[in-house]
């Protein structure tokens, strides 16, 4: 949480030309602390519904120790579903509707499964649209993850992602580009970054979107962006909400429909992920096929090397929302924001 400059102490001035977050002791006195409400948009199929809210319900929760989070997880009714995850979606999930109505501080949109290759003919499509709209005008701030990110980069600004000839997976060096950036000040200017796809938007697309690069990799690609104004809308290619294991079971999957024929070609080996002991029980396993893959085998040999890089930008992007968002959660800002420069930077 923010300090505050409750006197003329010099130490104050020179933390905030370093671009460290100090609040007048007016701004602060505008900051009637509160609850907040942050909403999950979950679009990812039926066997990763659950996983996915906690993946992300652990980010926001685990980012800071003094704020309260109430988290509103929706999805769209044209995303098909089965009955077991209907009846999940009917008795925990709230209404888009409700939402609009009661208002929201910050929202979080996941990826999806694609039904075809080109978003525009998707289900999800147009409704997809309709949320990030009043996302984009009515929540302070919009974070979208994959595929989600795909899509607003589409239909907002007209940058189309492109097929890749394989699976682009693995875990891979990011860099910070900007690191006077509010949202990755402060953390660590290398880390590690989950990746999954199947497709990519290049560097040149986010910057002829008028788009602020903040974290790219050589091998991942543009990892983290935001909008031109800083902060309404950041967007990720990556995982960072990934858990430890999440990529070995996306692994599994792969391979198994391969095995069975389901798919033509073997999933590659993701990048950067397996020890040379988990390479060799996988290896072990493809040689003498089983009904029995190893991966409470592999799972000790994996490590996590993002969770703590994860946390921070979370940390920092709920940290931006807090002390630029309304007590009224149904108004955009708090009064005196500039939406075209939210973060004043």
């Amino acid at each position: 949480m923010p300090l505050i400059a409750h006197n003329k102490m010099p130490s104050f001035e020179k933390l905030i030309a370093e671009g460290r977050t100090v609040l007048t002791p007016e701004r602060a006195g505008a900051q009637d602390i509160r609850e907040m409400h942050i909403g999950l948009l979950n679009m990812m199929p039926d066997a990763a519904l659950e996983a996915t809210e906690r993946q992300f319900f652990r980010l926001v929760g685990e980012s800071n120790k003094i704020a309260q989070f109430y988290m509103h997880p929706f999805t769209l009714p044209e995303i098909e579903r089965s009955p077991e995850a209907r009846r999940h979606i009917d008795q925990y999930y709230e209404p888009f509707e409700k939402l609009q109505e009661d208002g929201l501080d910050a929202l979080i949109i996941t990826g999806a499964n694609v039904s075809t290759p080109n978003l525009e003919d998707n289900a999800f499509w147009e409704p997809l649209q309709k949320v990030m709209d009043w996302g984009w005008n009515n929540v302070t701030s919009t974070i979208t993850a994959c595929m989600a990110t795909h899509a607003v980069m589409q239909f907002k600004y007209g940058q189309k992602r492109t097929r890749l000839p394989k699976k682009h997976v693995g875990i891979y060096k990011s860099r910070v580009r900007a690191r006077e950036h509010p949202l990755v000040r402060g953390m660590n200017t290398v880390f590690d970054v989950p990746h999954s796809r199947n497709n990519a938007l290049s560097w040149e697309q986010f910057e002829q979107a008028g788009m602020r690069i903040l974290v790219n990799s050589f091998e991942g690609g543009v990892h983290m962006a935001t909008s031109a104004d800083g902060f309404r809308l950041v967007c990720f290619q990556g995982h960072q909400e990934y858990d430890t294991i999440s990529i070995l079971k996306e692994y599994r999957r792969d391979l198994g429909l391969y095995m069975a024929g389901e798919i033509p070609n073997a999933p590659p080996i993701p990048d950067h992920y397996f020890s040379s002991e988990a390479l060799a029980m996988i290896d072990a396993y493809k040689n003498a096929p089983g009904d029995h893959f190893p991966e409470e085998e592999i799972t000790p040999y994996i490590e996590n090397t993002w969770r703590d890089s994860a946390r921070a930008i979370i940390g920092n992007w709920i940290g931006q929302v807090y002390q630029t968002t309304n007590m009224d959660r149904r108004k955009h800002f708090m009064d005196g924001i500039d939406p075209d420069n939210p973060l004043g930077i």
